[in-house]
């Protein structure tokens, strides 16, 4: 191990600033995790503030709430929406970027793709309430101009869950296509040379090798991404949904639930006890998710 690191030394210095984040921000901080178990308060801090009696009391507030398995359906729901659509979503922009020949087009178009990306989520819930506003929305005018009536939809839940779905793509997709754009562009271009001297449509080269070489790193991001489905983007939840009761029976998830709680009752420990049963399900996810894609493509399991 000393050799190694005698001489590899400058790789192994250069990691040293990302552990130090690493440490900081995803190993030092679950040491928190007992606020879970504890009667928490400010005054003592986290080591020192009294256990509960008995230990699962901070959970009980969560678990005997009338919507602790709605949050938790819309959450896992929710995301594994936003990953199945999403991820077709990404896959086929990239593919229409790779096939794009004109250089000044293609970078054009990859930089309108990409700048809804930097815009706050607040500024999108401001957008998202000026189009779909009832009183004086973009599409309830445009509805009234084509002789239609208005429609209030901030009061039906059924169809925020695809609105939601719409507005996270559109925000997204141009970032989330970064990572499979620089997969096509690794690809050896003799592949596509040879399947053209055999005949090959443009369509049967995207079907025959691009796909095929993509599902590696389809698969490596799913499963990435199933390890944050339970922490939904509260951002996005809060800014474009906030206090509507009328919209939380599809589309309250457990952060905002928590949040909501955690404003009215300042309770800590209740809040650390809901993002516990958070990571426990995450957890348990990504490890099934991982058996069946090393079951299925081993190279491209996470572990």
């Amino acid at each position: 191990m000393l050799r190694e690191l005698t001489k590899h030394r400058v790789l192994y210095l250069m990691t040293i600033p990302a552990m130090i984040l690493l440490l900081l921000f995803n190993y030092f901080p679950m040491a928190g995790i007992i606020i879970a178990f504890k009667n928490f308060n400010l005054s003592n801090g986290i080591f020192a503030s009294p256990w509960m009696h008995p230990f699962y009391e901070n959970f009980r507030y969560f678990f005997t709430s009338d919507n602790w398995v709605s949050v938790t359906r819309n959450t896992i729901l929710l995301n594994l929406l936003f990953i199945f659509v999403g991820t077709i979503v990404n896959v086929a922009l990239a593919i229409m970027f790779n096939e794009i020949r004109v250089t000044w087009f293609q970078r054009t178009a990859q930089s309108l793709a990409l700048l809804p990306y930097f815009i706050s989520w607040i500024v999108v819930g401001v957008f998202a309430y000026n189009i779909l506003s009832y009183e004086h929305g973009m599409l309830s005018e445009l509805l009234v101009k084509l002789g239609m009536d208005k429609v209030d939809w901030y009061s039906k839940p059924t169809a925020w869950p695809f609105l939601i779905l719409l507005i996270s793509i559109w925000k997204g997709v141009g970032y989330n296509s970064i990572i499979y754009l620089a997969t096509l562009t690794g690809i050896d271009h003799t592949l596509y040379e040879s399947a053209r001297i055999d005949g090959a449509t443009r369509m049967q080269q995207i079907r025959y090798i691009t796909v095929p070489l993509l599902r590696p790193t389809i698969i490596v991001l799913t499963l990435l991404a199933i390890g944050r489905i339970m922490n939904s983007d509260f951002g996005m939840f809060y800014s474009l949904v906030g206090d509507n009761a009328q919209l939380y029976s599809t589309v309250d998830v457990i952060d905002t639930f928590v949040f909501r709680s955690l404003k009215g009752s300042g309770d800590m420990g209740m809040a650390a006890a809901a993002s516990f049963y958070q990571s426990v399900l995450a957890f348990v996810l990504v490890y099934v998710s991982n058996r069946v894609a090393r079951k299925y493509e081993s190279g491209s399991a996470l572990f």
